[in-house]
């Protein structure tokens, strides 16, 4: 069952894949802004702040990948007893 400790877990290593993928692809946080992101929520997004579907589609379409690409496998570990 989701707590709110497991959530945490999880878009923590959500905005840590996406930090990762941003690095990858060799742009800055300040790149970010061009694609209609605030240095400040783009900032809070790779500290693992929650977001919302919105925000992650808007992150999808900035790297070209699918929602499952980006979330795959981040439960693991999280969810057992």
């Amino acid at each position: 069952m989701p707590t709110v400790l497991n959530q945490m877990r999880f878009f923590l290593r959500l905005g840590k894949r996406i930090r990762k993928l941003r690095k990858k692809r060799g742009l800055s946080q300040e790149d970010m802004i061009s694609y209609g992101f605030s240095a400040r929520h783009w900032q809070q997004i790779e500290a693992g702040r929650p977001i919302t579907v919105s925000t992650l589609l808007r992150v999808c379409a900035v790297f070209g990948a699918s929602i499952d690409r980006l979330v795959h496998g981040l439960d693991r570990g999280i969810y057992e007893d």
